[in-house]
């Protein structure tokens, strides 16, 4: 009996590091997935969890308030590794808003079909197809397997203290404009040539509408180097993958 109820906490304990993660992870947090089928996959990936990770502890002796305070250390566990994944995911939708900005499509909103909420279609653009290479390349597995490290790392009950959790969720937000800006460089680079153009053009023709010349321009010229852009965005996986093995803290 003693055995089957430190089991059951374990099982429990690992639950609530998967489905801390899954809330706030990319792909598994989407409202478009429905609730229930998020339910079922952290229930399944759990039991298998269970079943292969060691639990060095039981319940004896163990008062409601240590049980409650491995759960809480569980479940900030998890949300930490799921907002450090979140963050470098956003890396390109963060950069698809700062092309947009530049090419003056800022007002231009939609709905997102995975969040539910505004956003611009460009950041959304981008991000659709950079899910579509991360499953073309099976590179998706990387959260679970994610999961799978830190459970190797630190078993059900053994978790980093609080101030490791902190520093990689507050080193991963840092790094998401960091990364953002490194993305849309080269995009920068070509509206900062064209400002200088049409700088040019404003002092050679005053009497020419630059302001009116200067919008088809920009979106023009954004457009292009959009289709330009999209083929590298592969080189980025190997950034995401990179990142978040240096920030999870395992």
């Amino acid at each position: 009996m003693e055995f089957l109820t430190g089991k059951m906490l374990g099982f429990v304990l690992i639950l609530t590091r998967i489905g801390a993660f899954f809330s706030s992870s990319p792909l598994f947090s989407w409202q478009a997935i429905p609730v229930r089928s998020k339910v079922i996959m952290a229930l399944l990936i759990s039991a298998f969890f269970a079943a292969i990770t060691p639990c060095q502890f039981t319940s004896e002796n163990m008062a409601l308030i240590e049980v409650i305070l491995l759960i809480a250390n569980e479940f900030l566990y998890g949300l930490a590794m799921g907002l450090v994944a979140y963050c470098l995911f956003a890396v390109v939708r963060v950069s698809g808003q700062i092309i947009a900005r530049q090419m003056g499509l800022t007002m231009a909103n939609i709905l997102d079909p995975f969040s539910g909420e505004q956003g611009q279609p460009l950041g959304m653009l981008l991000e659709i197809i950079f899910i579509f290479l991360l499953f073309a390349t099976g590179s998706h597995h990387l959260l679970i397997q994610v999961l799978s490290r830190s459970f190797q790392a630190f078993e059900p009950g053994l978790t980093p203290d609080a101030k490791v959790l902190v520093t990689s969720v507050l080193k991963a937000s840092s790094s998401l404009l960091m990364l953002a800006l490194q993305m849309s460089a080269p995009l920068l680079a070509a509206f900062l040539l064209l400002m200088v153009v049409l700088a040019f053009m404003a002092r050679v023709a005053p009497e020419a509408n630059i302001l009116f010349l200067s919008m088809p321009l920009r979106v023009g010229l954004g457009l292009a180097m959009l289709a330009v852009f999209i083929p590298f965005l592969t080189n980025f996986i190997t950034t995401f993958t990179t990142w978040l093995n240096r920030l999870i803290p395992l």
